[in-house]
């Protein structure tokens, strides 16, 4: 929770030092709940132990922060950049033995585990269509994933981790159906032989002022990749409260 929120502080700071050179600049940023109903892992994926830390363990929904800042070229050109970490600690006593990442856990074993999927990107969209209310955007993302999943329970101790770059398509819709109300689809996703990604954001938003809007919405985070290596699926929804400050 202490790096995130230094991160957080660090990323806005940042955010207002650069406001004072330029004017084109937004800062959005997130917070709310996360819960995680799928998560499916078995390492290595062609021997391990298939188990799911959302089904065999339980999970409390966790605080999450995510921050993006927006430097906007020009009237059509959009560059940015995204920190989205997370983290989930799920518990319990497995049912049966659970061979993973080297390390076999017995049936009837307390284990504490922990699933980190941190996410940093960098994005560029293009405006393709502005109508008088809503507007259509396209471009691509690239995605350094920082991913763990680990297992512990008394001297047993086993993980995965991995750091990774991802490709992903970012597209966002917004229609502003009334003064200081509006409807926004934003996101990154794509699908492949090797696995999938999809990061979606609903929100309502509503204008404070000039430079200041609120959304709150729901976001859902899914993937996961099949392989020799790991075996791994996830599903986490998020309730989404958010400030955007446009300098």
């Amino acid at each position: 929770m202490t790096k995130k929120i230094f991160w957080l502080c660090s990323f806005f700071i940042l955010a207002l030092y650069f406001q004072s050179v330029y004017s084109q600049f937004t800062v959005d940023l997130e917070t709310g709940i996360a819960y995680n109903t799928l998560n499916d892992v078995r390492i290595p994926g062609d021997q391990g132990t298939l188990f799911s830390l959302a089904d065999d363990f339980k999970s409390d929904p966790t605080i999450f922060f995510r921050a993006k800042l927006y430097y906007q070229l020009n009237e059509r050109n959009t560059f940015f950049l995204l920190i989205a970490p997370l983290t989930i600690k799920p518990e319990g006593q497995t049912v049966k033995d659970i061979q993973f990442a080297g390390e076999l856990f017995p049936a009837n074993t307390y284990i504490n585990a922990k699933y980190k999927f941190n996410s940093y990107r960098l994005s560029y969209r293009y405006r393709l269509f502005d109508w008088n209310t809503a507007e259509l955007h396209i471009g691509f993302t690239a995605k350094i994933r920082d991913a763990e999943i680990r297992l512990t329970s008394g001297d047993l101790d086993a993980k995965k981790t991995n750091v990774g770059f991802v490709p992903l398509i970012n597209f966002k819709f917004f229609w502003q159906f009334h003064d200081s109300f509006g409807l926004l689809l934003d996101g990154d996703a794509l699908a492949a032989p090797q696995g999938r990604a999809e990061d979606v954001l609903l929100a309502c938003t509503y204008d404070i002022k000039e430079k200041f809007r609120i959304k709150i919405g729901y976001r859902i985070l899914e993937g996961g990749a099949d392989n020799d290596e790991v075996y791994t699926f996830a599903l986490i929804h998020y309730a989404v409260i958010g400030l955007v400050i446009r300098f």
